[in-house]
């Protein structure tokens, strides 16, 4: 089992330190300690367990030290900053861990990008060094790169050139939409694998600034001052302990359960299927900011999301084999609806003046939810007596591929009052309006009425993709699991990922369209991971042998 928990205190790669409205993470991949066995970490190249600890580092920013208004990204080597992901890990790994490893480290770079639009977070990268592949696609993801100008540090895609793969963490996709690189120069820099030095790496928008290294720590400090001194105060505030999420995993013959605090994971492996089943709150929630922040990360809607951040990591990494997930909820609708309001009222939803803490749990949650949607599983809600489908769990249905419904007067589902604005999936769209992109007006006025609906209601209102008598019920859920499961995953996987994110794209949403598709399919050609496929013959003698015709 994967361990996705970790601390400063325990990490090997990362070190992170807080001086007022600064913090610093500084990169020092020890090459003793990979994930696993088998490859060293040479040159700052990094995998799964640096991105777990960068995921650690990006949500203590956020919620232990709140006073922190930039993050500088940088090595603690001298003369290197990253090589990218460690090629000997890539080339050892099987297919479906090379892909989740590439969504993983992308959803983190993701979360540094979502601390500067929703948390004012500013993050600059100070490229000290030659930065490489993933090494490069983390500065893409700060919003400032600052590149040392010394004749030999340059910024390089090289996956293309030497690797016959793609940048696997969004970075051709950052370089035309976030960065805006003209295409003709895009095109030449990704293919060259010595990549581009100083001045000229400026002259294209690679970088933002390049510093003489007589220069480089002076300038970045100074810039950092800036930063820092622009922007709302924040030295009044006091972050939250970001305790570790709790878990104990059994297995009871072809059953593993991931039992948390208020999630469930049971994964049934002789039918390739898996209950999530996520509870209300059953104990009183917090109402006011300073609740909120006495509560810390044991208020429900923090560790609720937590678990199942954490659930779904596991799903990923280490249950390969199952094909759709049924989603329950149980418990209270009353509790969750009012552990909402509380929380929206405290944020003061689009408004600055808001409670930090309380608009740092909304934008936790968002990212939960989008890794839901972004996991490549089929999820089918199940709506019967006893749900709690309201609110941000009522999110939780809307993400899923269907719902069944089990027509029951007792069955109600209830839209919450984040449900206008404050969960946007990856493509920006809420879930109503991604719903019901034909019907605006139907999205826009549930969004704003929030209504309380018997499922009946619900049904008729286009909320619920099957409304199953108590008859039916059991046979129609089971026939629904037999046939999902006997279904090509790999058709799955695309329609799903065609069908999930209908309307206008983001960055977001184009990174994670294209990874899905393009360099999925590219880590299965010969080309890339064949006996001789660039990939697998990096750094041996003998060079990579192509299939030649174009599809």
């Amino acid at each position: 089992m994967i361990e996705f928990n970790t601390h400063p205190d325990r990490y090997r790669h990362w070190s992170l330190r807080v001086d007022g409205p600064a913090a610093r993470l500084e990169l020092r991949v020890d090459p003793e300690h990979p994930f696993r066995p088998g490859y060293e970490l040479k040159l700052n190249s990094y995998d799964l367990s640096v991105d777990i600890e960068l995921q650690d580092a990006i949500n203590r920013v956020r919620f232990e030290h709140p006073q922190v208004k930039v993050l500088v990204v940088s090595s603690a080597i001298d003369r290197v900053f990253c090589a990218g992901a460690n090629i000997g890990m890539l080339a050892s790994s099987t297919h479906p861990f090379k892909v989740n490893f590439c969504k993983f480290t992308n959803e983190t770079r993701l979360s540094i990008e979502d601390a500067s639009r929703r948390s004012g977070l500013r993050s600059l990268a100070a490229v000290n060094g030659p930065c490489a592949g993933g090494g490069y696609e983390l500065a893409l993801a700060c919003d400032e790169i600052h590149l040392v100008d010394d004749n030999s540090s340059a910024v390089s895609l090289p996956e293309v050139a030497l690797l016959g793969v793609l940048p696997g963490t969004g970075g051709l996709t950052r370089l035309v939409d976030k960065r805006k690189v003209r295409r003709d120069l895009a095109d030449v820099f990704s293919t060259l694998a010595e990549g581009v030095r100083g001045k000229k790496a400026k002259k294209w928008g690679l970088v933002d600034a390049s510093w003489a290294r007589s220069q480089f720590a002076d300038k970045v400090a100074q810039r950092v001052k800036e930063i820092a001194a622009a922007g709302e105060d924040r030295s009044g505030r006091e972050g939250i302990a970001w305790k570790p999420v709790e878990r104990r995993v059994t297995q009871e013959g072809s059953t593993t359960t991931y039992a948390y605090g208020y999630v469930e994971l049971a994964i049934e492996s002789e039918t390739r299927a898996a209950a999530l089943t996520v509870r209300a709150p059953d104990s009183p929630q917090p109402k006011t900011s300073d609740e909120f922040h006495r509560a810390g990360a044991q208020a429900w809607v923090v560790r609720a999301f937590r678990e199942l951040d954490d659930a779904l990591c596991q799903l990923r990494f280490e249950h390969e084999d199952v094909s759709l997930v049924l989603v329950h909820t149980r418990g209270s609708l009353d509790a969750v609806l009012a552990a909402e309001r509380a929380l929206a009222d405290c944020a003061t939803i689009d408004s600055a003046k808001g409670d930090w803490l309380a608009r740092e749990i909304i934008a936790l949650t968002a990212r939960v939810l989008r890794r839901f949607e972004l996991t490549a599983r089929s999820f089918f809600a199940v709506v019967d007596r006893g749900s709690a489908f309201g609110g941000v769990l009522f999110e939780l249905a809307l993400a899923c591929d269907r719902i069944y419904a089990l027509e029951d007067p007792e069955v109600e589902v209830a839209v919450g009052p984040l449900a206008a604005g404050g969960l946007p999936m990856a493509h920006g769209l809420t879930r109503l309006q991604s719903r019901f992109l034909a019907e605006p007006d139907r999205a826009r006025r549930l969004a704003q009425e929030q209504p309380r609906m018997a499922i009946a209601d619900a049904d008729a209102e286009g909320l619920v993709t099957f409304l199953v008598d108590a008859v039916d019920w059991e046979d129609d859920l089971r026939i629904a699991v037999e046939e999902r499961a006997s279904l090509s995953p790999d058709a799955l996987t695309g329609m799903e990922a065609n069908l999930r994110f209908g309307g206008a794209e983001t960055c977001d949403s184009k990174i994670f369209g294209r990874l899905s598709a393009w360099q999925n399919w590219i880590f299965t050609r010969p080309n890339a991971t064949g006996e001789r496929g660039a990939l697998v013959s990096y750094g041996k003698p003998e060079s990579a042998s192509f299939d030649w015709r174009r599809t």
